[in-house]
């Protein structure tokens, strides 16, 4: 005859748990394993600190997409640990009583007694004791899994999802296609190949504009970190893996980001270092100073890029290869048939700084690159005083750094840069200034310069009355 019906629950105190099959790696393994990795080891290399193989923990740095899934705050004493679950089963196993078990621990008696019967092994019928049984019972009744809110939630799914893989249209609202990509394969994105062209928020800029086209609906609020996880960790759901393709990164996997390094010019005299430069410029409350680089192609194609550095405002600047390039020889001190030739760069850069008002190109901070070696005929034919950096200092033009890394999502390393006309370097920009910043209170660029272009007109009309 068989037990009967309700055995379990009146022998321990808890419905029938699915047997546990081959003990697995206790969670307190799993939690050292994140804090070292937290501390800079590599996975393979946590994984040998812990005690556990190189393949389990890469299994566990990819299946929770390089976020530890655990706090790593030291564990408070309101629960009871593996090392005193042995020492219960080791007290057990000696016949000591539970109030002795308890003195021992330093705990209640009660919750010694609780202990041995809810978390007791059952096989045969018995309530057997044991550490590795009762830590695994115990972990899994303490799990509290909860839904998503982006799976709970249509609406703001949508919304997330179309701010993060949405199409880039011109400001006539038509959309630019872009190059032709491959599917992506669960990897990072592709070296030195073209990336997919989309609006590409990041998660901080979806969960601050949130704040201001729904200031009302508390249902549409979310934080850039459950946005991180719904995109990098498999059980979590509500977006598709394939999404993480669109962050600016690019990577499967959260790891540390690189720096970029600058380039040296020996071009720079002692009146246009940046030390020359006024300390408006630092400030950024006065509008009209930008920063300016380039973005480097194959094939020796390049992008100019212009940031204005209180609005943030981007402008890209079309560097065409003069005739002939590819064609015939290079002359030596001739022009260079490039794009970004020194002759190239000042006309272009000029063209496009001579379309902005008087007041809003007050002055224009580069690098080091020799392509703005003309630096004295572009001041004079725009009025924009020019200042150089400091070389292998990137930290001088940071507003304009972080952009270039904004725009190798849409212009890859190792692509042709030449390809691509004014219209669609024109849609990018236009893409970029539409997006909500941070440091702009989660206004947009193209808002924050249409705003102080409105107010210099008025201080002009003030002025002239």
């Amino acid at each position: 005859m068989g037990r009967p019906a309700g055995w379990m629950k009146e022998l321990t105190g808890r419905s029938p748990m699915k047997s546990p099959g081959a003990p697995s790696l206790r969670r307190e393994v799993e939690r050292t394993f994140w804090f070292e990795v937290a501390r800079g080891l590599s996975s393979e290399d946590a994984a040998v600190a812990v005690g556990v193989s190189a393949a389990v923990g890469t299994r566990w740095f990819r299946h929770r997409g390089g976020m530890s899934p655990f706090s790593l705050a030291p564990p408070t004493d309101r629960y009871l640990s593996f090392a005193e679950r042995e020492e219960i089963a080791l007290l057990r196993v000696q016949l000591t009583s539970v109030r002795g078990i308890a003195r021992a621990l330093g705990r209640s008696p009660s919750t010694v007694s609780r202990e041995l019967r809810r978390n007791a092994a059952t096989r045969g019928g018995k309530l057997e004791y044991r550490a590795s049984v009762a830590q695994w019972k115990s972990e899994l009744m303490a799990q509290r899994p909860k839904t998503v809110k982006l799976v709970a939630n249509d609406r703001l799914r949508d919304y997330v999802q179309n701010r993060l893989s949405g199409a880039v249209t011109d400001a006539n609202g038509a959309p630019i296609a872009g190059p032709e990509t491959a599917a992506w394969k669960g990897r990072n994105k592709p070296h030195r190949q073209d990336r997919r062209w989309a609006t590409v928020w990041s998660p901080e800029q979806i969960a601050g504009r949130l704040r201001i086209d729904f200031p009302h609906d508390m249902s549409m609020r979310i934080s850039h970190e459950a946005i991180y996880q719904a995109l990098y960790v498999e059980t979590r759901g509500g977006l598709t893996r394939d999404l993480v393709a669109n962050l600016r990164t690019g990577r499967s996997l959260r790891v540390p980001r690189a720096r970029a390094r600058c380039r040296p010019g020996g071009h720079v005299t002692a009146d246009v270092t940046i030390d020359k430069r006024p300390d408006e410029v630092a400030e950024r409350k006065v509008p009209g100073h930008w920063e300016g680089d380039l973005i480097i192609g194959t094939g020796r194609s390049a992008i100019g890029t212009l940031v204005e550095r209180t609005t943030k405002l981007t402008i890209l600047v079309h560097l065409p290869r003069l005739e002939g390039y590819g064609m015939q020889p290079r002359i030596k001190n001739g022009p260079a048939l490039a794009g970004y030739g020194a002759e190239v760069t000042r006309k272009a850069v000029g063209a496009r700084m001579s379309e902005l008002p008087g007041k809003m190109r007050k002055s224009l901070t580069w690098d080091r690159g020799k392509e703005l070696s003309q630096h004295v005929e572009l001041r004079e034919a725009t009025g924009i005083a020019i200042y150089f950096a400091d070389a292998h200092s990137p930290w001088q033009r940071p507003l304009n750094e972080n952009t270039n890394g904004l725009l190798r999502q849409y212009f890859p390393k190792g692509t042709d840069l030449a390809r691509w006309g004014g219209a669609e370097l024109d849609a990018v920009a236009h893409t970029l200034n539409n997006r909500p910043r941070k440091v702009l209170g989660w206004k947009t660029p193209a808002e924050v310069w249409a705003e102080h272009l409105v107010l210099s007109e008025q201080v002009g009309v003030a002025t002239t009355s």
